[in-house]
């Protein structure tokens, strides 16, 4: 049997998560987001933590309840472990309805944003072309939604979002064709979620929003995590300024809904 775990359990499994370097499981562990489940409330020996489409497991991959985990999830998820134990044990779950592919990590270290560089790359947008920070206008746009459903999803509310996140967006004609929000939130600061309109790419219209969005978090002295989904979005990410740190395994799982 596998149960919710709560903020107090939460630091209970805190340790197994420390060799996988993610935000998005800090979110969770500190309590801004996100469900966690364990085999026992009192000695978890087993836990996984999901953000959305992200879940994460840990622990002692050879129990019973370590397939109960790995069975618990939505239709689809991207999960992530570090070690070849869960990988193995994923791989047999799940065999016919995962994709291993490779997301890439970066080195976080503030230092490597350049706020100068930052703000060179800001004034670049192209004319007829404005900037917005996301305000309840923004956030309730369909344009904007059309975009990415992970703007602001993650959040108990657009007005949750407004409280909590953070966010810029493109507007031309009337319409959002561009924008960087946090994706999560975590003590420190934000994982970021980049999406342009297939009509407004090779602009720079993205490194523009990621540039104010950086910029945004460096004066409120939180970090703005990059983890990159492509190579795409690695050579973005180094235009910014962040350094490569590594790839690693992902696995996109279908899951048959119940």
């Amino acid at each position: 049997m596998i149960y919710n775990a709560n903020n107090k359990v939460r630091k209970k499994i805190a340790p197994m998560f420390e060799n996988i370097d993610s935000t998005i499981i800090l979110s969770c562990l500190q309590g801004h987001m996100g469900t966690a489940y364990v085999d026992d409330l009192e000695n978890p020996s087993v836990a996984q933590i999901t953000v959305g489409i992200f879940a994460y497991f840990a622990g002692d991959a050879h129990t019973k309840e370590a397939e109960e985990l790995l069975n618990n999830l939505p239709e689809f998820t991207l999960a992530i472990v570090h070690s070849d134990e869960w990988k193995s044990r994923i791989e047999s779950v799940h065999s016919g309805a995962i994709e291993k592919f490779q997301r890439y990590r970066f080195e976080k270290d503030i230092n490597h944003l350049n706020r100068p560089h930052l703000l060179n790359l800001l004034s670049s947008l192209p004319e007829d072309y404005e900037i917005k920070k996301v305000d309840h206008h923004i956030a309730n746009d369909p344009s904007f939604h059309e975009l990415s459903e992970d703007f602001v999803s993650q959040f108990d509310s657009i007005d949750d979002f407004i409280d909590r996140g953070v966010g810029y967006a493109i507007v031309h004609d009337g319409k959002v064709v561009s924008a960087a929000t946090s994706f999560s939130v975590y003590n420190d600061g934000i994982e970021i979620e980049i999406a342009t309109h297939p009509q407004y790419r090779r602009k720079g219209l993205a490194t523009i929003t990621a540039s104010a969005l950086i910029l945004d978090c460096l004066d409120r002295g939180k970090y703005p995590n990059w983890d990159a989904a492509n190579l795409q979005s690695v050579e973005l990410a180094k235009k910014l300024g962040y350094i490569f740190k590594e790839s690693y395994d992902t696995y996109f799982i279908e899951c048959n809904p119940s």
